[in-house]
């Protein structure tokens, strides 16, 4: 049973880690400019399943966001079209802030599961030394 709970909330904390690195990758790249001609920064959003027989979860995939982003007039800026707009991902950064501290909370809740099983295996260990 302490083994299950380890390799379950250990499979918890890898999602929860790559979903943590989509985020931030999100983040990082909200503000690319990129020509209007091309494809914006498209956001990476984490799909996680359940695994086989109470196993855990797992990532299933990851699906990128919408190319199309948001259209801005800059006619200063060195990638701008003829009419002077540049595009921006479509990057909420109030959403990804969100799913950061979900995630965030989501890692920390398991990593203090792993920390009590853990605990838990010591014991009963001490308990058969006895």
């Amino acid at each position: 049973m302490t083994f299950d709970a380890i390799g379950i909330a250990g499979s918890a904390l890898t999602v929860h880690r790559k979903w943590l690195d989509s985020v931030s990758d999100n983040l990082a790249n909200m503000n690319n400019v990129s020509r209007t001609s091309g494809p914006a920064f498209q956001a990476k959003y984490v799909e996680a399943a359940e695994g086989a027989e109470g196993s855990g979860v797992y990532v299933k995939s990851t699906q990128l966001g919408n190319g199309e982003g948001r259209i801005v007039h800059q006619p200063d800026h060195p990638l701008a079209d003829a009419d002077g707009n540049v595009k921006y991902p479509d990057i909420d950064m109030a959403e990804q802030m969100g799913a950061l501290i979900i995630a965030q909370r989501g890692y920390q809740a398991n990593a203090q599961v792993v920390d009590r099983a853990r605990e838990s295996y010591l014991a009963a260990l001490e308990i058969g030394r006895s």
